[in-house]
């Protein structure tokens, strides 16, 4: 798959056939389309060794990733920098992405205060839409998915069966301002505050949203707000 990517300019698409794929892509600012022949049968697995796919060099929103099932991804977090790589998908810098109808399982970033077992994304705007992430770890916030400074648009994403040590064993958002349409988050476990939400100072518009069934060690298996959140619903 890198391959075809390495060799695509903007506007390409690369499509790939059913089976799986060891490996680790980077869109490298690249504005194409990469889909696989269908979620359950096209595989991406990370092999342990970094994010499974990485969007980190400016991509708009013509840059999809669709298709796929990506698993088995270890994104670092790296003290020095003090910044956090994903275990499935890593999304910086203004990058603006659509993901779309995947799956995203079993994926686990480390270090002490890795997030974003699932996705991780800073400063970035993406749509995710019809996407289910389920079973991810993380050690310190968003066992799911983790957005700081970013203004995700989320439509028809079921988050369940995700865990981590910190807040948002489902979704943390920090000083960001999400969308969420018809979205399920459920039997997520957190060692921390809100294990299906935790929202930090963020304004977050919510329609057609399943909170449900979460457990906290802490408090607030449900949704958790401090530092001036707001939900609109």
């Amino acid at each position: 798959i890198q391959s075809g990517i390495n060799f695509s300019s903007d506007a390409d698409s690369v499509t790939v056939a059913a089976g799986t794929y060891v490996e680790n892509i980077d869109f490298r600012g690249r504005n194409i389309k990469v889909v696989g022949a269908d979620r359950e049968t096209t595989i991406i697995d990370g092999d342990s060794s970094g994010s499974v796919v990485t969007f980190d060099s400016g991509e708009d929103s013509t840059a999809v990733l669709s298709g796929f099932t990506i698993t088995n991804g270890t994104g670092t977090y790296f003290v020095n920098l003090n910044s956090n790589v994903g275990g499935g998908i890593y999304i910086s810098n203004s990058s603006n992405p659509a993901i779309k109808n995947c799956i995203i399982d079993n994926n686990s970033p480390t270090g002490l205060n890795a997030a974003g077992g699932g996705i991780c994304c800073n400063n970035s705007n993406p749509t995710i839409s019809h996407v289910d992430i389920f079973n991810n770890f993380s050690p310190d916030n968003g066992g799911g998915m983790s957005f700081e400074a970013s203004n995700p648009v989320l439509n028809n994403v079921h988050v369940y069966n995700n865990t981590n040590g910190g807040w948002g064993g489902g979704i943390y958002f920090a000083s960001s301002n999400p969308l969420l349409n018809n979205i399920v988050v459920s039997g997520n476990n957190s060692g921390g505050d809100g294990s299906g939400l935790a929202i930090r100072v963020s304004v977050v518009e919510m329609q057609n949203v399943t909170v449900a069934d979460n457990v906290s060690t802490s408090s607030a298996g449900g949704i958790h707000l401090w530092g001036g959140s707001t939900l609109n619903m």
